[in-house]
């Protein structure tokens, strides 16, 4: 249950004292508490080392945790598998945090790891995690949506459609994916920010790798207020899949240097 709303000049303080303690969080005024859903597979649930600065929450930057509930962000964010680690999401909501002071950043984790584009539709039932990755994350934003606004969509996917079989349709589905979910969450306008799959040099792409990559890359140009974000340079964690936990922070930094360009034009 959210609590009473407070004032805007306490919201610092009351969150920096009781948000660490057993309890109910002192949440924000609505229109103060800024949410970002965070959707994909498992380069967006995270899957780095957790480190001390993952483990330190940020006064102003709250996650919506499996059970329901606000709580100081920290990692792992995801709990789709066990492998969950480091991500970038953290890293993003705090930067979004300390460059819009007088606001709470709520993030809603929903990533699926190892999802395809097909099991983000409504009903579809995703086996390797037995849960319903649409589904669930359209039931978390609307409880999510209760306490704040919605100011931004994350996604990161790509992998497990990287198939000469689905890739063709890869970008006609993402597509539909965007509109989907500012329907389904009543907002039109709302940035969708897409990430590049990991390009590593001892694992280079094929066809359908850049295929998928070209759909990433074309949205700004074909669905407005979209984003695209690069991960040149970034570096694996040994499996040529998943990113190193340096390299989760910064592609962090970069879909956070992304929202706010696309919020400022």
């Amino acid at each position: 249950m959210r609590a009473q709303p407070i004032a805007i000049a306490g919201v610092a303080l009351l969150l920096c004292m009781p948000a660490f303690s057993a309890g109910p969080l002192n949440l924000p005024p609505k229109e103060k508490f800024h949410l970002f859903l965070l959707i994909g597979q498992s380069n967006m649930a995270g899957r780095g080392v957790i480190g001390e600065k993952d483990r330190t929450p940020h006064p102003r930057v709250l996650m919506l945790n499996k059970a329901g509930e606000w709580t100081p962000a920290v990692e792992p964010l995801h709990f789709d598998k066990p492998a969950a680690g480091t991500g970038l999401g953290k890293t993003f909501g705090v930067l979004i945090a300390e460059a819009t002071p007088g606001i709470v950043v709520g993030l809603i984790p929903c990533a699926v790891g190892g999802s395809p584009i097909d099991s983000w539709r409504p009903g579809e039932f995703y086996p390797p995690t037995k849960s319903h990755p649409w589904d669930d994350a359209i039931r978390r934003a609307k409880l999510a949506l209760k306490a704040g606004v919605l100011k931004g969509i994350l996604w990161h996917q790509g992998e497990s459609d990287s198939t000469e079989k689905l890739a063709p349709s890869y970008e006609a589905k993402l597509h539909d994916l965007i509109a989907r979910l500012r329907r389904e969450l009543d907002a039109p306008e709302v940035p969708f920010i897409a990430g590049q799959m990991g390009q590593f040099p001892d694992r280079p792409w094929d066809d359908a790798h850049r295929r998928v990559d070209k759909a990433h890359r074309d949205l700004p140009a074909k669905v407005p207020r979209t984003a695209f974000v690069s991960s040149a340079g970034l570096k694996h964690r040994g499996d040529k899949v998943h990113f190193d936990s340096d390299s989760y922070r910064e592609l962090g930094r970069r879909y956070a240097e992304a929202f706010k360009r696309l919020t400022a034009q």
